[in-house]
This record gives C-alpha cells, structure tokens and sequence, in this order.
C-alpha cells in the first residue's frame, strides 16, 4: 500500500489535494479521491505548466506534480481533506524553475558543507470586508493599535481558531497579536528546518484564506493593501546547525562586533552574504509592485513603517534589515507577505552559503535608530525603490542567480520582467489627475 493511501486508510481522508507553487507565489492543486492516490502518488497529477505563472509554454508536455506523502497535512477545519505539497517533474527530470525544487537544490548544498538551516518565519495578515477594501473591524481605528487586546477579541473566533489547528497540526504556536496597522494580525509557530518551514508557510496562508473565507472575511498577506497603514512583512529568523541538529553553527563569540552579539564567524560570514547580495535578495523577499510601497514607504498613522530601506545590521533594534536579536540567530526585516514561501527559503541559503564560501565581511554594525538617524549613513547601500530595480540588481547578480540555479533565475527574471511590462502599461487614475489639464 502506498504512504498516502495507508494515510488515507488511518485518517479517514476522502481526497487529497496534490498541491505546488508556481514562480509567483500561487498556490495550484488537483483534488484527488483517496481511492486514484497510489497511482498519483508514483507518477504524479499532470497539469499544464502553461496555464499557470511557470515560464512553460502550451507545447511543452504534462508537468507531472509528485506528491511528497511525508509532508501530508490532513485540514483540521475539513478532515476528509489533505494538503500534500508536490514536487513538479516533466518528461522523467525536475523542473528546474520549480521553487519547491529549488529549494530541495539548496537544502542539498547546504547539506554537502555540513549545514543544516533552520527557519522560523513571522507572517502577517489584514483581516478585511469580503469585498478586500476596508479593514473588517469598523471599531479597529486606534492610532497606535499594535497589541490593542479589544480588537484582537473582536476577532478572536479567526486568531483562535487558526491557532487551534497549529496546535493540532503540532506545530508548537506561542504567541498571536494584534498588529501595528489597523486590521492587521500576527500568528507565531516553532522554528524547523527550511523545507518544513516553508511547506508549513503555504498552508499557514491557505489555511487563514480559508477561516476568514468561513467567518465571511478576506485574508490578504498583500504587502501595502491599505494606503497610510503599516504594511505586511514576513521577517525570517535565521540559525544554521550541524547536520544532526545539536549544535547551532552559528552560536559563539567571533570577537568584534560580530561577537558582542552573540554570533561565531561562521554565523558572521552567513550575515555577510545577506549583506553582499541584499539588493539582488530584494527581487525574491519583495517580489511584487506593491512590496515597494512597504519597502519605502513615508511614515504610517502610527508612527514607523517597520521596514527597512538600508542594507545596514544591527543587534536588538528593529529599524536595520537585519536584526541580531541574540546569540546563534537573526532576523532578516526585509520580506513581506507577498514573498513565495520556498523562494524565501532558497534565496537565504544561497546567499548565506555564498557568505561562508567567501568569508564576506557583513560590514559595520549600526546601533542608531534609522528611522531618525539614517540620513547620517551616507556609505550603506540603499533597497531597491522599485520592482524594475530589483529585478535588474537579481539580474546583475551572477553567483546568487548560479546558486539558485540558472534555469530557474532566467525563467523568474523574464516573467517578472513580463510582470513589470504589464504594470507599466496600465493606465491609472493617477496620471489623468496629474496631467488633464497640462
């Protein structure tokens, strides 16, 4: 019997959902009755790689979706169902372009030099009307509404129930909040190794879309869905241990400002490679149009927009990209909502192994706040300030775009390309108010 049908067998799942993400973060599936799976389970759900954001045409043949049956997650809120992410083959090889495949790529390099990465991720939400234009909560207007414990309740039936199935799921959630925008909601879970973490990532999504869907909501992990409001970021927080998971590579003390904060030079190096390749990153980790609203936005209602524009590190202060919040880890600021779950992943190991390789030098440590003070760094570089710019910095970025492979890094760049092609074609309300009457 195969693992999925046995799987079938103890749990009572009627179908099976053979799910994977495509280069722009899209969630696609065949729902299968448990009854075909062992037949899925060997050769794959064919799909048309075309009719999806892969950079396929309608000739090339079926791409084959393979499910991983060890990463099965049967769905709490609808347990005849399981979520099975899938890895995308055609014509008997990986498809290249693949993020889930990408990843795997990376996990395999990083295994080759003794590492092993783990991740845990912050992902932040807006609960909005169903019609996704105004924040759900008409109460939720408080100017500095981080933590506000009213509207947290108000919305508790949603938070609670998600953070139900985390536990469920064993998970290991620890904390949920009320964000620093209105409407906005934060969940928190363990930190794992970067392929669980990024396959708990896309279900974490699906599964608040579809709570909010069932209590009449919309759930956006959009960037800057509400104009003036704090945006959605998706900080990662970053350690990398021996490969049986005992020994945290990046723990110690390297001397220097690296040691003051509590990481080894290995950990140093890593950071290193996220500061060398910070630009190119900004492609991956702010993949969209409306990223750059967040990235380098004015000031919010409530007073900082908590989002980096600086390729500048830190130890405990929240407005530096990257944050060293204590020994053996750190936080990348940089992603938002909108990021793919496994490109996330994969782009942080490859620049991080980049890093170890050529024992990068992460730069000066800044302890200032850059929210009043960062005018005075005038030697750091700057984030993208638009979709078009991080693009061509990825582009200009050979070793991580080798890293990440070059069948994928060509496909992403040209359909992003694509994607930026059509947005500045579109014609907004903006320039007939701006030049009507010129």
């Amino acid at each position: 019997m195969s693992k999925l049908a046995e799987f079938a067998a103890d749990t009572g799942v009627k179908y099976f959902m053979i799910s994977y993400t495509d280069l722009f973060g899209g969630q696609r599936a065949k729902l299968v009755p448990a009854q075909a799976i062992a037949d899925m389970e060997e050769d794959g759900a064919g799909f048309a790689g075309f009719a999806t954001w892969l950079d396929l045409t309608p000739a090339h043949p079926d791409m084959l979706a393979v499910p991983d049956a060890d990463a099965a997650i049967q769905l709490p809120w609808k347990p005849e169902v399981a979520w099975v992410p899938a890895d995308c083959v055609m014509e008997g090889a990986p498809v290249e372009q693949a993020p889930r495949n990408v990843l795997k790529k990376l996990v395999r390099d990083a295994a080759a030099a003794g590492l092993r990465v783990k991740t845990g991720i912050e992902a932040e939400f807006f609960l909005l009307t169903p019609e996704g234009d105004a924040i759900s909560d008409p109460f939720d207007t408080a100017e500095k509404p981080c933590y506000d414990q009213q509207a947290v309740m108000r919305r508790y039936d949603v938070v609670a129930e998600v953070c139900d199935y985390m536990l469920e799921l064993g998970w290991g959630p620890y904390q949920n909040d009320h964000e620093d925008a209105n409407g906005q909601f934060e969940m928190n879970w363990d930190f794992d190794d970067a392929l669980v973490t990024a396959d708990r990532h896309s279900f974490f999504k699906f599964m608040v879309k579809s709570v909010a869907e069932k209590h009449g909501l919309r759930a956006t992990f959009m960037p800057k869905p509400i104009e003036g409001l704090t945006g959605n970021g998706c900080h990662a927080h970053i350690s990398v241990w021996d490969l049986d998971g005992k020994t945290n590579a990046f723990a110690g003390d390297a001397g220097g400002q690296i040691g003051e904060v509590g990481l080894s030079q290995q950990g140093g190096y890593f950071l290193g490679g996220i500061m060398k390749h910070a630009e190119a990153l900004a492609a991956i980790t702010n993949p969209t149009v409306n990223s750059y609203k967040r990235i380098n936005a004015p000031r919010t209602m409530s007073g900082a927009t908590w989002a980096p524009n600086t390729v500048t590190w830190t130890g405990n202060n929240r407005t530096h990209m990257v944050r060293v919040p204590g020994p053996g880890r750190f936080e990348l600021r940089l992603p938002d909502g909108a990021v793919n779950p496994y490109l996330l992943q994969a782009v942080i190991i490859a620049a991080g192994l980049s890093g170890i390789r050529s024992k990068a030098d992460p730069g000066k440590r800044y302890d200032i706040d850059m929210y009043a003070e960062g005018h005075s760094i005038t030697d750091a570089p700057k984030l993208p300030l638009n979709m078009l710019d991080a693009i061509r910095g990825f582009d200009a970025d050979d070793e991580l775009k080798a890293m990440l492979g070059t069948d994928f890094s060509a496909s992403y760049i040209k359909m992003k390309h694509q994607e930026w092609n059509s947005f500045v074609t579109h014609f907004s309300n903006w320039e007939r108010q701006h030049t009507l009457d010129i």
